[in-house]
């Protein structure tokens, strides 16, 4: 059901996609550790990246769970359209006063896509971030009675 911006598919992820998402993953931090700054494309800030999610079922919704740890509020934009749930911003460098000897964590923009079921209830969706995860619920709709449809001549 799930899936970065930059390899959105309908279907689920063939098997070892996620070994080798992280392996890219891995190389974009590398690659913008060392060369902060360098726009290749698909590394660092040239690419929006994807923050890490779970995706669970529950009885009545669906839970999705991102970290977004040191991100405010105002920083993300949660949206819906055309059955698909995007949750998007930008984490700023922040100034610094000293030499920075080691840069691990990501900055720029993020965006995190996925798929929604289509048993969804799009219009009561709920968000709410604290210790940074954002965690956005995704109530299911009511099932759907039998109704009788009567033959007509």
């Amino acid at each position: 059901m799930t899936v970065p911006a930059r390899h959105h598919t309908a279907g689920p992820p063939a098997a070892g996609f996620s070994e080798l998402e992280n392996l890219r993953t891995r190389v974009d931090e590398l690659l913008h550790a060392a060369l902060p700054g360098a726009g290749f494309p698909g590394f660092g800030m040239a690419e929006p990246w994807a923050p890490l999610a779970d995706v669970e079922e529950i009885e009545d919704a669906y839970r999705v769970e991102l970290e977004l740890p040191g991100v405010r509020k105002d920083q993300i934009t949660v949206e819906v359209a055309d059955g698909e749930l995007d949750v998007r911003g930008e984490v700023k460098e922040k100034e610094r006063t000293g030499t920075v000897r080691r840069h691990t964590r990501r900055i720029g923009r993020f965006d995190y896509r996925t798929t929604l079921p289509p048993n969804s209830d799009a219009e009561h969706i709920s968000a709410e971030l604290a210790d940074g995860i954002l965690t956005v619920n995704v109530p299911k709709a009511g099932k759907g009675q039998a109704q009788r449809i009567e033959i007509t001549d």
